[in-house]
């Protein structure tokens, strides 16, 4: 075999660990659901998760993010009834996206789900999105499929201000994502550790993701009222955020540079 023959391209070096990384034996998923101020539903949540995957491999990491309530102890008391469950808490309150980080950090599954912590995904819409990113026929380089809420349950001026943040951001990053605020999604763990942090970088995933040269698909998905507990965000908090860190992101994605091929010699 020549060297030329030998060499491989980019994406399929990328994608190497995607064939390997399936440890017999081990869970096949790891569902990553980041938690704050949820004992309401934190046991319905976990429960309707495991329903939804008991015919995969799976585990279930829940992060609580130093909640004020007994989130917690709705925990504890629900791995006696599912022994796939496992806890970790943080210290200090840390938001979301350094949740979902811990979370994936301790994710023992070389493919991650994830999902929000208030209920208002639906668990039942993750073995589609699991199937799609799994199927025969995927682009090699495909590393996330992205879930789209359809007919979303919140108030009008939450929908208004979600509009005009993933408008800007669309036209701006051309990421090809309607609405990135959805919190379901499924993706190859490998992926995401090569992927810059930062505060609130879970709704900047399907564009960091194809910064590092992978492709994101997009899926719809169902939207659920809220049944417990109160929203983490304001409108105005919200839009404000989004607007520093999406110049933010513009300067990432200017910065980077892609190598085209990476050969093994």
């Amino acid at each position: 075999m020549t060297a030329a023959s030998d060499r491989r391209s980019a994406k399929a070096a990328l994608f190497e660990w995607r064939r390997t990384d399936m440890r017999a034996g081990g869970p096949e998923i790891s569902v990553v659901v980041p938690m704050f101020d949820e004992e309401g539903g934190a046991r319905s949540l976990m429960r309707e998760i495991a329903a939804a995957l008991k015919n995969r491999r799976f585990e279930i990491v829940a992060v609580d993010d130093c909640s004020n309530d007994r989130t917690q102890e709705a925990l504890l008391q629900t791995r006696a009834e599912i022994p796939q469950l496992r806890i970790i808490a943080h210290r200090k309150n840390a938001g979301q996206s350094r949740a979902i980080r811990t979370g994936v950090f301790a994710a023992r599954g070389a493919v991650v789900a994830t999902i929000d912590g208030d209920g208002q995904n639906d668990p039942a819409d993750i073995p589609a999105l699991l199937d799609r990113l799994f199927r025969a026929d995927a682009p090699d380089d495909l590393a996330m499929v992205a879930g789209e809420r359809v007919n979303r349950r919140d108030k009008a001026s939450k929908r208004w201000a979600s509009r005009i943040a993933n408008s800007a951001r669309s036209k701006l990053l051309n990421d090809g994502a309607a609405d990135t605020g959805c919190g379901l999604k499924v993706f190859y763990r490998e992926a995401f550790l090569r992927l810059p942090a930062f505060d609130h970088m879970h709704r900047y995933l399907p564009a960091l993701m194809r910064r590092e040269g992978f492709a994101v698909e997009f899926a719809p998905v169902a939207h659920r009222p809220r049944a417990h507990g109160r929203s983490k965000y304001t409108n105005l908090g919200r839009l404000a955020v989004a607007f520093r860190d999406l110049l933010g992101v513009l300067w990432l994605n200017a910065r980077a540079r892609d190598p085209q091929e990476i050969t093994e010699l």
